[in-house]
C-alpha cells in the first residue's frame, strides 16, 4: 500500500493500544514503526528487475520483524522501566504495528515476501488496489481526530472502530475477487473457452470493478472485466503471451526470478530490436505498470539477453479512469479493451 496507508495504520494500531499512556506520542511512534518495513528502498540495484523482485523482502518477513519487535521491547523496558505499561502489552503493540505493514501489502497484487527467508512465491492476496481511498480516508480522519481532541476514551474507541472496519473491508475485497473469479470463470465455461490459470486484479480506487486474465491451454490469454453490478457477461479480449519469445530468456537469471515473482504472469513482445517482458499482473489491457527490456536482437536475427532496463509504458491517465469508475454501474458502453491492448505493441 502506499506510504501514506501505512503510516496512519501504525498510528492507528499505537494509538488504540498505547494512547492511554503515551498520549499523542503513540500516534507518532506508530506512524514511524509502522512505516519502518518501507526503508528496503532505499538499497540500491543495479537493474529495476532486481529493483522490483527485491522490494517488500527481507524487511518485510514476519520473521525478521517479530525478533525486531522483541528487540524493541527489551531495549525500552530495559532503559525505561517505569513506563506505566507491561512488556506483553508493549511487545504485542509493536509487534502489530510492524507485522501489519506487510500483512496489508500482501492484499495488494504486487507481492511480498512475507515469508523471507523461505523461498515460496511472494504473498499477491490482490484484494485492494494500492491505493484505496475507502480503507485510507476513515483511518486517516480518525487519527486527525485523536491529534485534535487529544487520545481520550472516545479517541481511542474510534480508532479501534475503524481498525475494525478496514480489516472488514480487506475481507469485502477478498470476497469480491473470488466473486470476480467465479463470474468470469463460469462465462468463459459457458462459451467453451478452456482456461488453465484465471486470478482476478483490483482495478484503480476501488474493489467494486475487477480485471480478470485468464490463460489458455495454447499460450494466450483474456483480459476480462467484471463489476459486482453487472446484470449480464463480462466482456473480455484475447491476447497472445508470445511465449515462443520466452525461450530466449531461459537461462537468464534474472527472468528466472522475474517468473517466480510474478507467478510467470508475463507476456513478451519484441518491439523493433528489442524483447520486452510485461508483467501482466499489474495495470489494465496495453498499460502495464512494469515492462522491463530484456535481450536485444543480434545480427543474425536471434535474441541476447542484456541487463534488464525500464520499458516506457503508457500507463493511461484521467480519461482511461474515468471510464473504469463508469464501469462499476453501467456495462454500457464496455471498456475499450481492444484500442487499449494496442498499446503493448509499443
Amino acid at each position: 500500500m502506499d506510504s501514506v496507508t501505512q503510516a496512519v495504520l501504525g498510528a492507528g494500531i499505537q494509538g488504540a493500544l498505547l494512547g492511554r499512556f503515551q498520549g499523542r506520542r503513540a500516534l507518532i511512534y506508530g506512524a514511524v514503526l509502522g512505516s519502518l518495513p518501507d526503508l528496503d528502498v532505499l538499497v540500491r540495484y543495479p537493474d529495476p528487475v532486481s529493483l522490483m523482485t527485491y522490494h517488500r523482502g527481507f524487511s518485510h518477513s514476519v520473521f525478521v520483524l517479530t525478533g525486531l519487535a522483541m528487540l524493541l521491547a527489551w531495549l525500552i523496558r530495559k532503559y525505561w522501566p517505569q513506563a506505566p505499561y507491561g512488556g506483553r502489552r508493549l511487545f504485542l503493540t509493536i509487534w502489530l504495528v510492524l507485522v501489519t505493514h506487510p500483512i496489508l501489502d500482501s492484499f495488494t497484487v504486487y507481492g511480498t515476501q512475507l515469508f523471507w527467508p523461505m523461498t515460496s512465491i511472494p504473498e499477491s492476496w490482490s484484494a485492494i488496489f494500492i491505493i484505496d481511498p475507502v480503507y485510507t480516508v476513515p483511518m486517516l480522519l480518525a487519527v486527525f481526530y485523536a491529534i485534535a481532541v487529544g487520545m481520550t476514551q472516545r479517541a481511542r474507541r474510534f480508532l479501534a472502530g475503524v481498525l475494525v472496519f478496514s480489516t472488514a473491508y480487506l475481507g469485502f475485497g477478498l470476497a469480491s475477487r473470488m466473486a470476480a473469479e467465479d463470474r468470469v470463470r463460469d462465462a468463459m465455461r459457458e462459451q467453451g473457452i478452456a482456461v488453465t490459470e484465471l486470478r482476478a486484479v483490483s482495478m484503480p480506487f476501488n474493489t467494486l470493478v475487477w480485471r480478470v486474465i485468464a490463460k489458455t491451454p495454447d499460450g494466450d490469454y483474456y483480459e476480462a472485466v467484471s463489476s459486482l453490478f453487472d446484470r449480464g457477461p463480462p466482456e473480455w479480449l484475447r491476447q497472445p503471451l508470445h511465449l515462443d519469445l520466452a525461450r530466449a530468456l531461459a537461462d537468464a537469471p534474472l527472468h528466472q526470478r522475474l517468473q517466480w515473482f510474478t507467478d510467470d504472469w508475463l507476456r513478451y513482445d519484441a518491439i523493433g530490436d528489442a524483447l520486452v517482458v510485461s508483467d501482466l499482473r499489474m495495470g489494465m489491457a496495453g498499460h502495464y505498470t512494469f515492462r522491463f527490456k530484456m535481450a536485444e536482437r543480434t545480427p543474425e536475427g536471434g535474441w541476447k539477453p542484456v541487463t534488464p532496463s525500464s520499458w516506457p509504458s503508457e500507463r493511461g491517465g484521467w480519461e482511461e479512469l474515468k471510464l473504469v469508475l463508469a464501469r462499476i454501474l453501467h456495462a454500457q458502453p464496455p471498456l475499450p479493451l481492444a484500442q487499449w491492448s494496442t498499446m503493448a505493441d509499443r
